[in-house]
């Protein structure tokens, strides 16, 4: 029980004083998708201060992800640092390892609450209900497989580039992967619920949105698909691009592509994850394609769109993974026009189907092999970046740092100008001069 003379109290003690209470995401952009959507509901009600991570605050809620080991690892090590800043602040763990861990999340320091993903939207009133002991309460519930809406708030914090979650779920079943578990079955975000969310995204100054989703081709609402979401917003004046996220290739209609390499608002950028280049070790993952399928897609887009930006997902050290399974992912990835790709290590999670498989691969060796592949990522987008050499791109300009102003074009390349001007979300026409580090910089065109 909260003693009425701590200054760490709940609305419903001391409704005149507002409580304190900041965020923290751990894990993918949906996560981060999701919680703007919450700290837009919190701000919007005026029992509630909230303050930057790091500051002092009465409540901590933390956005969780479980997609590896070390996301466990990050959530723990982000509870104990808020508990040693301030022994006693409450938090609120949330989303996709309070789903699937709650009896481990519960024993953490002064966690008191644990909210599933069906619930996490509910948050703002299950803090109303203080609990009569420092248990935590537990609420993760079954998550629905119905389509959804999402609250929607006028207090849009005004950015360059948002966030718009139209999808949650899969089906898939990936033997490596626990999100079914964490996420629930694939469903679909109420089309007239989206759009009006895009509008007031843009009402309040973003120019760019980028579409998110577990697995993001497969939205269907009624007859409304990912094109049907796309075309709708390009119907918003005031907004000037949309990007897809991440998503998989075999969801990707010819037409999207025909729709990528128009002039449109649709970003010239697509990230479609691999896993790896070995059709035995995607066999055993219960991936869906054959390296064949990939191979060709790739091929496509990268003809059929000028510029496009291609990036990938690979898993190292997959239980079974050979070095001649490791060195054919390597010779694919070198030959296939990918401009980058993300490497993640192999980590076994506790409802994966690959729990179960033998012939597990040594951690110094999922350690040099993700190495090798982090090289030739950065090789691949050095190449990719000095193909745009004494080019023009527009650039959505973001922040100021050190003298330069930050931005990304439409293909996802990070450019920066030095300027005096403010030019922070500025769409602006850029020649390409040099690179620095993996980053381009250019010279605005008057």
């Amino acid at each position: 029980m909260i003693s009425k003379k701590s200054p760490f109290i709940l609305k419903s003690i001391m409704p005149r004083k507002k409580i304190n209470i900041s965020f923290y995401t751990l894990g993918c952009r949906l996560n981060q998708n999701e919680t703007e959507l919450l700290e837009q509901l919190f701000d919007s009600e005026k029992s509630y201060q909230i303050v930057k991570p790091n500051y002092p605050s009465h409540i901590a809620v933390i956005n969780t992800c479980t997609v590896t080991d070390k996301s466990d690892s990050d959530t723990r090590k982000l509870v104990n640092k808020l508990v040693r800043i301030n022994p006693e602040i409450k938090i609120a763990l949330i989303g996709c390892q309070s789903q699937t861990q709650k009896d481990d999340l519960s024993h953490l320091p002064n966690v008191r609450w644990i909210i599933g993903n069906e619930r996490k939207f509910h948050l703002l009133s299950i803090l109303e209900k203080e609990t009569k002991n420092n248990d935590p309460k537990i609420i993760t519930p079954t998550i629905s497989s119905k389509n959804f809406s999402l609250p929607i708030s006028i207090s849009m914090h005004r950015r360059t580039r948002a966030h718009l979650k139209i999808q949650d779920g899969c089906d898939c079943f990936c033997s490596y992967c626990e999100v079914p578990y964490a996420r629930g079955r694939a469903r679909s975000r109420i089309f007239s619920n989206l759009v009006k969310e895009a509008k007031i995204l843009a009402q309040t100054g973003h120019k760019e949105i980028v579409l998110t989703g577990i697995n993001l081709g497969l939205y269907h609402y009624k007859s409304y698909k990912l094109l049907d979401v796309i075309e709708a917003l390009e119907q918003i004046p005031s907004l000037k691009r949309i990007r897809i996220s991440s998503i998989e290739f075999t969801t990707v209609a010819d037409s999207l592509l025909k729709k990528m390499s128009q002039q449109s608002k649709l970003c010239r950028f697509l990230h479609v994850p691999l896993q790896s280049g070995s059709d035995e070790i995607l066999k055993s993952m219960n991936r869906k394609y054959r390296f064949k399928e990939f191979y060709d897609f790739i091929k496509k887009a990268n003809l059929t769109i000028p510029d496009v930006c291609l990036g990938t997902d690979i898993i190292v050290g997959f239980p079974g993974e050979t070095e001649k399974h490791f060195l054919e992912t390597y010779s694919h990835l070198k030959n296939l026009p990918i401009n980058y790709f993300h490497v993640f290590s192999y980590s076994q999670r506790r409802f994966a189907k690959s729990r179960f498989l033998k012939n597990t691969v040594d951690k110094n060796e999922k350690s040099a092999r993700s190495q090798i592949l982090r090289q030739l990522s950065i090789a691949k987008h050095d190449s990719f970046l000095r193909s745009l050499l004494h080019r023009t791109q527009h650039v959505l300009f973001e922040e100021k740092k050190e003298g330069l102003w930050f931005g990304f074009s439409d293909n996802y390349v990070r450019i920066a100008v030095y300027s005096n001007k403010c030019l922070k979300n500025k769409l602006l026409p850029v020649i390409l001069e040099k690179i620095d580090n993996g980053i381009m910089i250019g010279k605005i065109i008057l």
